[in-house]
C-alpha cells in the first residue's frame, strides 16, 4: 500500500536513500483512500458553491432591479440548500469511524480518529528560482532539483502511510518550514505563494502567502494521522493497547502545541475552541485504552479488584462526559458530527454503568468475613463514595447484610438504566446504527447486569428505592499528553527572535575534576562563573554561551543534570563540546497578510504567527567550490543574518532538504525536570 513516489520519474545520482518521499499511492483503491478522495472532492464542490453564493450576494447588493433580485433570491436558496447538503456528505464522512478501525477488531468499541485536511498543490519551482535570482544573484535553475525534492515531499504528504513512516514524513516537511521561511520569505514582499487549506469540519478553504497557515495545518494532519494510528492498534495485545495509548497520548501533545503556538489561524477546525475539544477527546480515548489494558487480562473476582476496576471505568466515563460537554458548547456543537457527540454520550453511560456493575458486584457477591481486614475495606469504601445515603456508614453497610444487599441492588439498578439509556442515544444516530460490534457490546453488558440482578431477586421483599450514591473518579494510570520533542525548551532561548553564531568546538580538559565554570537553565543550559583562567577559557568559551552538544549527543534539549551527567566521567583526553552565542540583532517585524477564508478577504495581524518558536533548523554541510546560498553553512564565516539557523548535532545528508528531522518520541524520552 506505501510507495515510493519518485519525483518527476527521475533517477538521482545520489542514490535512492535520499528518496524520503514515501506515501501512500494516491491511486490505491483502499477504504482510507477513498474516504480522502470523496473529502477533496467535497471540498471542491463546497468552494464552488461558496463561489456562487458571493457573487449573487455582491449582485443583489449592486442591483435595484426588484425582478432581478428576486431571480438572485431563489438561486441563493438553490445555493444555500446544496451547501447544507454538502456540508452533510462531509459530516458523514467524519463519521466514518469503521474505516480507520483495526479490521480483525470484533470486541472493542470503536474509537474516532481525525480525518486529514485536504490541501492544494502548490509550484514552488517559479517564485524560487526569481526569488534566488533577485536576492541572491544567482542562477534559480542550478537548484531545480532541490525545489523539485521539496515539492515531492510536500505532495507526498498529502497521502501519507498510516504508520510512524507517515508521521517522520510530517516531521521532516514541518522541520523545513523555517529554513524555507527564513530564505524565501522576506517580511518586507510577497511571495506570490498561497497556500490553501481545507476546514476538515466544513469544507471552508483558507488561503494565505503566510507560512503560518501551513505550519499549523501540517501538525493538524500530524495529529490526525496519530489519532489514525491508534485507531488501527490491535486493542486484544497488550503491546497493541500501548501503541494506541501512545499514539492518542501523541495526539494530544501534538493538538496542545498547535494550540498554544498559533493562536490566530483562521481556519475553523483549528480554533482554540475546537483544539480543546479534540484534545479532550484524544486523552479520552487514550484512558479508554488505558482501561482496556488494565482488563485484558481479566478482572479477579476480590472485593479490592472490583472497587478499583470501578473507579478505573468512572474516570473513563467522566472524561467523555467532559468532551460531551465540550462538544455541545456554542460555537463547536454547530460544526461538530453529530456522531461524535452522541458517540461521547454513549460512553459516558456506558463506563458510568460498568462503574456500577463493578461496586454491585463487590457488595452482593463478597460478604464481609471474620477473616477480612475490616479497617481495609472500610476504607476502600469510603474512598468510592463522596457521599453516601443518609443514615449510613460504610462500616453498616459492610456488616450488615441487609444494609449490603440494598445498596449492591441500587447500584445495579443505576448500571441497568446506564446501559438502557446508552442504548437509547445509540438508536437516535443513523450512523452508529452502522456499528454493529458497539451495539452487540451495549447488549451485552445490558444482559450481564439484568442477569445479576435476577440473581438477587426476592419476590417477599417489598420493593425498595434506595438510591445508589455516585462513585468517584479514580485512576492509577492517567493519560497525558505527549510532549512532542520539537516544542521543548525556552521559548525565550529557542526562537526564531534571537539570531546566533555558528557553533563553536571547545574542548574540555578537567583539571582536579573542576572544568572552570558551572552551568544553569534547563533546556538549554547556560555557562556561568567562567574562569577566565581555566583551558575552556583559553581555547574560546564565553559566559553566556549556551552548550548544544557533548562530544556527539545533542544537548540543546536536555538540563542541568543530565549535561553534567555527561561531563562528570570525562578521562584524562577531555571531550569536545559545541556552543553557540546569542547575536545582539533587530530583524523587521513582518507585515499583514491577507487571508482568504471561504472567497471573502480578512485582513489579520500575522505579527504573532510569523515567528515560530519551534523554530530548529538544521546545521549545513560541506560545500562544493561554489559557495551558493543554499550551500551556507553554519561553519561559513561570510554567510549574513539572513541565514542564520539554530544548529543541531546532525550529521548525515547533503542538502539542506535531505536532513532528517526529529519525530515524536514518547514522553520518557525527554524527562529533564533535574536541577543543580
Amino acid at each position: 500500500m506505501t510507495d515510493t513516489l519518485l519525483p518527476n520519474d527521475r533517477k538521482s545520482s545520489r542514490g535512492d536513500s535520499n528518496y524520503f518521499k514515501k506515501g501512500c499511492n494516491p491511486f490505491a483503491q483502499t477504504g482510507r483512500s477513498k474516504l480522502q478522495n470523496q473529502r477533496a472532492s467535497l471540498n471542491q464542490q463546497i468552494i464552488k458553491e461558496m463561489r456562487m453564493r458571493a457573487g449573487a450576494e455582491n449582485l443583489l447588493k449592486a442591483t435595484s432591479n426588484n425582478k432581478v433580485k428576486e431571480m438572485v433570491l431563489l438561486e441563493l436558496s438553490y445555493v444555500n440548500a446544496n451547501l447544507q447538503l454538502l456540508m452533510g456528505q462531509l459530516e458523514g464522512l467524519n463519521s466514518s469511524v469503521e474505516v480507520y478501525q483495526n479490521s480483525q477488531e470484533t470486541a472493542n468499541i470503536p474509537l474516532i480518529a481525525l480525518g486529514l485536511k485536504e490541501t492544494k498543490e502548490i509550484n514552488f519551482s517559479t517564485p524560487f528560482k526569481d526569488f534566488i535570482l533577485e536576492h541572491y544573484s544567482e542562477d534559480g535553475n542550478s537548484f531545480e532539483d532541490e525545489i523539485a525534492d521539496l515539492m515531492d515531499l510536500r505532495q507526498a504528504c498529502r497521502t501519507p502511510s498510516r504508520s510512524e513512516a507517515g508521521v517522520e514524513m510530517f516531521a521532516k516537511y514541518y522541520g523545513h518550514l523555517p529554513l524555507i521561511e527564513t530564505r524565501f520569505f522576506s517580511p518586507n514582499r510577497q511571495t506570490g505563494i498561497f497556500f490553501t487549506w481545507y476546514d476538515s469540519f466544513t469544507g471552508v478553504p483558507v488561503c494565505q502567502q503566510n507560512l503560518s497557515l501551513e505550519k499549523a495545518s501540517i501538525l493538524f494532519n500530524m495529529a490526525a494521522l496519530y489519532s489514525q494510528i491508534g485507531t488501527r492498534c490491535d486493542r486484544q495485545t497488550t503491546a497493541g493497547l500501548e501503541e494506541a495509548i501512545s499514539s492518542f497520548q501523541k495526539a494530544a501533545g501534538v493538538l496542545n502545541h498547535l494550540k498554544e503556538t498559533f493562536t490566530h489561524t483562521p481556519s475553523y477546525d483549528m480554533s482554540p475552541a475546537m483544539l480543546s475539544m479534540l484534545i479532550r477527546m484524544m486523552l479520552a480515548q487514550a484512558q479508554e485504552c488505558l482501561f482496556e489494558k488494565i482488563v485484558l487480562p481479566g478482572i479477579a473476582n476480590q472485593f479490592y479488584s472490583l472497587m478499583k476496576m470501578a473507579q478505573e471505568a468512572a474516570k473513563v466515563s467522566e472524561n467523555y462526559d467532559q468532551v460531551h460537554q465540550s462538544m455541545i458548547q456554542t460555537p463547536i456543537k454547530d460544526n461538530v458530527p453529530f456522531f461524535w457527540s452522541t458517540m461521547s454520550q454513549v460512553k459516558t453511560n456506558h463506563y458510568r454503568s460498568l462503574a456500577h456493575y463493578f461496586v454491585a458486584s463487590a457488595l452482593l457477591d463478597h460478604q464481609l468475613g471474620p477473616n477480612d481486614d475490616e479497617d481495609k475495606q472500610e476504607k476502600t469504601l469510603s474512598q468510592v463514595y463522596d457521599r453516601l445515603p443518609e443514615g449510613r456508614s460504610p462500616l453498616d453497610i459492610l456488616k450488615k447484610k441487609e444494609e449490603r444487599e440494598r445498596i449492591g441492588k441500587a447500584h445495579i439498578r443505576r448500571a441497568i438504566l446506564g446501559h438502557e439509556e446508552a442504548l437509547r442515544i445509540y438508536g437516535l444516530c443513523h450512523h452508529l446504527n452502522k456499528l454493529d460490534i458497539l451495539e452487540e457490546i451495549l447488549k451485552a453488558s445490558h444482559q450481564r447486569s439484568l442477569k445479576k440482578q435476577s440473581e438477587h431477586e426476592n419476590e417477599e421483599q417489598f420493593a425498595d428505592f434506595t438510591e445508589a450514591p455516585d462513585i468517584i473518579s479514580k485512576t492509577e494510570h492517567k493519560a497525558e499528553m505527549e510532549v512532542p520533542a520539537t516544542t521543548k525548551g525556552p521559548p525565550s532561548v529557542f526562537s526564531a527572535k534571537q539570531w546566533w553564531t555558528p557553533p563553536r568546538t571547545i574542548r574540555l580538559c578537567p583539571a582536579d575534576r573542576d572544568l572552570g565554570f558551572t552551568l544553569k537553565g534547563e533546556s538549554p543550559v547556560q555557562v556561568v562563573s567562567l574562569d577566565p583562567l581555566c583551558s575552556a577559557a583559553a581555547d574560546g568559551l564565553k559566559e553566556g554561551d549556551y552548550i548544544v552538544a557533548v562530544g556527539e549527543t545533542d544537548c540543546k534539549w536536555l538540563g542541568v543534570s543530565d549535561v553534567m551527567r555527561l561531563l562528570k566521567d570525562i578521562d584524562g583526553e577531555g571531550i569536545d563540546i559545541q556552543v553557540v552565542s546569542v547575536m545582539e540583532s533587530n530583524p523587521p517585524m513582518p507585515t499583514k497578510s491577507a487571508t482568504f477564508c471561504g472567497n471573502l478577504p480578512k485582513t489579520y495581524s500575522m505579527i504573532c504567527l510569523a515567528y515560530n518558536d519551534d523554530d530548529k533548523n538544521h546545521k549545513s554541510r560541506k560545500v562544493s567550490k561554489k559557495s551558493s546560498f543554499l550551500s551556507w553553512g553554519l561553519k561559513n564565516k561570510l554567510k549574513s543574518a539572513s541565514t542564520l539557523s539554530l544548529p543541531t548535532a546532525d550529521h548525515s545528508g547533503s542538502q539542506p532538504w535531505n536532513k532528517p528531522c526529529p519525530t515524536f518520541p514518547s514522553s520518557s524520552s525527554y524527562n529533564n525536570n533535574s536541577v543543580l
